[in-house]
């Protein structure tokens, strides 16, 4: 055989990813913003408030940065970004730990109405969130705090007029403020994955009662809605099954680990800030080997977790057939980065760092609460390998 008769095998086609210059400015200009709106005294008064957050502040990075809107198409108001431009927004949230209800509306709100709803719903609901004058929640979890669509009990029940939901969803993330509620629901001809659907109904319609639930992590509010025969519309049609609710967790599980990695990166830098200021025995903490080792540690760990949110978000981005299975993989990582690297500050830190007056178990409440939103590492670890076929 000569070379001309040789096979031609393809390689696989791999995501390159680096930031470009205009996504850099992007995210300069959110990190101006969000120092100036966002101090650690603004977090500690927002969350002590049952809205928790602030409508002027909201109004503003709604009117004047579009980011609620950023990764919607522009037919519908959006800015016409994508899944990278939406992590960078996250990252920074997470990073300055923004009391908004940015991740209910615009990361699990948008996208299941993008993946689910016909343009007419579309064109009917994307403009409101995208500009901000309505803020949305997606209940899926019930009162067991299982994320597996499979555990889904709400039923729709088929009416004159649409479906009548009747159950009780738990942990919605700002289900206690948002104007319109997007929740999934089975019908009960079936209990298969087929069965289940996403249906929409304002917030305030009879047979909705909602709660604050009280939390570890005050900074993201959730709460307990219970539907007594609550008349809702179907979003898209019954064909569909579980796919557009899955889709849009696996995008919310990039969006958050995205999430998580800023707030890593904030804890790593006031641990070394501090190992540079703390005196001890006439010298510098950060002079010492064992801190020296310890820093580099949750370096290593932080830029780790941060490749595989990054990847994952431009995985998506390209629709890459893989992306599902990176974006289980970027949570799981990002998931116990965050919280041991918490954890290594606070001891960095010393007693100070156990103290309410330090500002480190902001963020650590914050990790823990991550940790188990949208599933816990092991869930994911369990849905990286079904989807690798393991």
């Amino acid at each position: 055989m000569n070379a001309s008769d040789e096979p031609i095998i393809e390689p696989k086609r791999r995501i390159q990813f680096a930031f470009t210059d205009e996504q850099e400015q992007f995210r300069s200009a959110i990190r101006r913003f969000l120092n100036d709106k966002s101090p650690t005294t603004e977090v500690r008064r927002l969350m002590a408030t049952a809205e928790g957050y602030d409508p002027a502040v909201w109004r503003q990075l709604s009117e004047d940065l579009a980011l609620p809107g950023i990764h919607i198409p522009e037919q519908y108001g959006g800015a016409g970004f994508g899944m990278v431009e939406l992590c960078i927004v996250t990252e920074e949230f997470g990073r300055a730990l923004l009391c908004a209800p940015y991740f209910s509306t615009a990361v699990l709100a948008a996208n299941a109405i993008l993946n689910s709803c016909t343009e007419a719903q579309k064109a009917a609901l994307l403009p409101d969130i995208a500009m901000g004058t309505r803020r949305a929640a997606l209940a899926i979890t019930e009162p067991d705090g299982n994320w597996d669509p499979a555990g889904i009990e709400v039923v729709a029940t088929r009416d004159a007029d649409g479906y009548l939901l009747d159950g009780v969803k738990s942990y919605v993330v700002d289900g206690h403020t948002a104007d319109l509620l997007i929740v999934a629901a089975r019908t009960p001809e079936t209990i298969s994955l087929e069965g289940l659907a996403l249906f929409t109904l304002d917030a305030h319609a009879s047979g909705v009662e909602r709660r604050l639930l009280e939390a570890m992590d005050p900074t993201r509010k959730i709460a307990r809605i219970e539907f007594r025969r609550a008349h809702a519309k179907l979003l898209g049609n019954l064909d569909g099954g579980a796919k557009p609710i899955v889709r849009t967790l696996d995008q919310a599980a990039i969006a958050l680990a995205n999430e998580m990695v800023g707030g890593a990166q904030a804890l790593f830098d006031a641990a070394v800030n501090y190992a540079q200021l703390r005196v001890q025995f006439g010298r510098t903490i950060g002079s010492f080997q064992a801190i020296k080792h310890r820093l580099a540690d949750m370096l290593l760990d932080v830029e780790l977790a941060k490749s595989a949110a990054y990847y994952a978000a431009q995985a998506a981005a390209a629709d890459d057939p893989e992306w599902p299975a990176l974006a289980s993989l970027a949570k799981a990582a990002a998931s116990e980065t965050y919280l041991q690297t918490a954890i290594q500050c606070i001891q960095i830190h010393g007693g100070i760092g156990f103290t309410w007056d330090n500002d480190t178990h902001l963020w650590f409440k914050r990790a823990k609460s991550s940790e188990v939103f949208l599933g816990q590492p092991v869930y994911h670890r369990e849905l990286l390998m079904q989807r690798w076929g393991v």
